[in-house]
């Protein structure tokens, strides 16, 4: 092999397998940052949409006021304003018909919320389970291919009479290489994937905590006389 151990120099003259894993490791670790970085942005925009939902709907707004706004707005609703519109569209869909108790009312829109809930829980989910695979096999991924780059340097080893270590040093630094592909791709996918549960876990509580004082607000209104 090449006297030259820079690392574009190892990754071309690997053989094939290795240059196979380290083709994987690096697609997963690309796609790991792309969605990394588009989870953030979609986290932070939820928490930004849930702030401000909540300061209008405790600003004493009539909550029919406030569901028009929000039906007719340009922008798509999401999180928290999606568990409103479902709740309020069924509670007052309800309500005008005759024969329905208040607390069949209340039990639709719970249905309802719960229903929209399960749907923005899901989405925020969306990729995660990429991550928590990425981090997860990509050490092991990386492993084998040290593992086979280091099986052919000895098997190499076989066919001369004196080994030295300038003859093995290539095969071991390019079966090196994949472990550290590995672990490049492994540790930020990860980082990224306990990070990002813990804030849809704070979304999660935070759309239930509204859901549940929704409702009781909604069962006022329907025993008001």
């Amino acid at each position: 092999m090449n006297s030259d151990l820079s690392i574009i120099t190892l990754i071309r003259e690997a053989s094939p397998v290795v240059q196979f894993v380290m083709f994987i490791l690096i697609l997963a670790s690309v796609v790991s940052w792309v969605f990394i970085f588009s989870k953030f942005r979609e986290i932070r925009h939820a928490e930004h949409v849930s702030a401000d939902f909540e300061e209008r709907f405790w600003s004493g707004m009539d909550l029919s006021d406030l569901y028009r706004q929000l039906a007719h707005e340009e922008y798509e609703s999401e999180g928290m304003e999606n568990i409103f519109l479902s709740g309020f569209k069924e509670f007052a869909r309800l309500r005008q018909q005759p024969g329905i108790t208040p607390d069949a009312v209340v039990e639709a829109a719970q249905r309802g919320m719960r229903v929209a809930l399960s749907r923005e829980l899901d989405r925020l989910d969306e990729r995660l389970p990429f991550l928590a695979t990425v981090g997860s096999t990509s050490p092991y991924i990386g492993l084998f291919g040290t593992v086979w780059g280091i099986m052919n340097s000895f098997r190499a080893l076989g066919s001369v009479k004196q080994a030295t270590l300038a003859m093995v040093a290539p095969g071991i630094s390019e079966a090196l290489i994949a472990t550290a592909m590995g672990l490049f791709a492994a540790i930020p996918a990860v980082m990224a994937y306990n990070r990002y549960s813990t804030n849809i876990g704070r979304l999660a509580s935070r759309y239930e905590a509204f859901t549940e004082e929704f409702l009781s607000l909604l069962h006022r209104q329907a025993h008001a006389k």
